[in-house]
């Protein structure tokens, strides 16, 4: 009974074996064992390429969002009363002036655009931002608005704080809003010390003297972006290779091409810049290194006439008792005076003083230049 039972189970087994190969079920293996490095390595490739991807697409988007680097365009939009948020964003999107419509849809979502749009036909162009493009479209049913824009002129040699009082003059926003945004906002620029963070020095010489349409109440940091998007055009790699060739930092040229700036009216720049150059390159010359520059102590005074007083001023853009270049720029140069920074003239000048006639004098020595002084009464 025993062998019978043994018998019966052996054959059991072989009938199921080839049950299992006639169905193609096969015998469960051992997995072979991977390597826990190797997985640790995909690991990290797979979060390094999500993370990459992740900041690109982050910078695309913050960029559709603010309208950073755009080509100017005007158009037209016609909002009519059958149309939604998502029919909005498809117009916007045919005409140029927004890349993601999901992602407009999403601010629009988020702000209550689709309250605040109205029927009508609306005047935009690509320096709006999203809420620009959403306030532009907002009106009454029947309406025929658009966004009103401002055309404002930034002369070369104002300063940072002229340049906010002159944009809030014009109403692109609040000098509140604007030195806020000067001093505070997280600006995405290389050129900026971010250990200057709280100040609006820290912007001092980038924003750039140009012509610009503004649209009223326009974002601060938008507007101010703009300016310093100009000076980063301006900026080429013809540009930047002289500057890598003068041996100084960007910070330094444009430092020393607002000085230019400030002292003169625009004769004489490569002269003007072969004086600073021949004084910080010679500092064991009579001049002693100092630049001795009125302009550098009239930004740090506010004082536009200059007393004996402030000549004692203890600031480092005090050129009278600080040798060398000022912490920042004093101004925000034009383009005349950064090429002169770029390519001085080549003197021996270490003085100038302006003649009765407007033109500058220079000089080689303190005596020459006394003389030149006394001779002009």
């Amino acid at each position: 009974m025993s062998e019978d039972r043994f018998e019966t189970t052996g054959w059991d087994r072989d009938q199921v074996r080839r049950q299992a190969s006639a169905s193609g079920t096969q015998r469960p293996h051992k997995k072979r064992r991977r390597n826990p490095l190797l997985r640790v390595l995909v690991y990290l490739v797979c979060v390094v390429v999500a993370s990459t991807l992740l900041a690109g697409i982050g910078w695309l988007l913050a960029n559709d969002l603010c309208a950073f680097n755009k080509e100017y365009k005007e158009v037209t939009i016609e909002v009519t009363q059958d149309d939604t948020v998502n029919s909005v964003s498809k117009k916007l999107k045919e005409e140029g002036l927004i890349e993601y419509r999901w992602f407009f849809n999403l601010f629009a979502w988020i702000s209550g655009a689709d309250e605040k749009i109205g029927e009508g036909t609306y005047t935009l162009n690509t320096d709006m931002d999203y809420r620009a493009l959403i306030v532009g479209m907002t009106g009454s049913s029947g309406g025929n608005l658009s966004a009103e824009t401002v055309r404002v002129t930034i002369p070369e040699g104002y300063t940072v704080t002229q340049t906010i009082s002159l944009l809030a003059e014009n109403g692109v926003n609040t000098v509140e809003e604007l030195t806020d945004a000067a001093e505070n906002y997280d600006f995405d620029y290389s050129f900026l010390d971010e250990n200057l963070k709280g100040s609006v020095s820290r912007l001092e010489g980038y924003l750039f003297p140009n012509t610009y349409d503004f649209y009223v109440g326009e974002n601060a940091a938008h507007a101010l972006s703009r300016l310093m998007d100009e000076f980063n055009r301006q900026m080429s790699d013809d540009v930047m290779a002289l500057v890598e060739d003068s041996g100084r930092s960007l910070q330094e040229i444009i430092t020393v091409a607002s000085l230019i700036e400030k002292e003169t009216d625009g004769t004489d720049r490569e002269k003007i810049a072969s004086v600073i150059y021949n004084r910080l390159n010679n500092p064991s010359y009579e001049t002693g290194g100092l630049l001795q520059i009125d302009a550098a102590l009239v930004y740090a005074t506010g004082h536009t006439e200059l007393t004996e007083s402030d000549l004692e001023v203890d600031s480092p853009y005090n050129l009278y008792t600080h040798p060398g270049l000022p912490p920042t720029p004093i101004a925000n140069p034009g383009f005349d005076s950064i090429r002169a920074a770029l390519q001085p003239a080549e003197t021996n000048y270490y003085y100038y003083v302006r003649g009765n006639d407007g033109l500058h004098i220079f000089s080689s020595t303190y005596a020459e230049h006394q003389q030149v002084i006394n001779s002009l009464g």
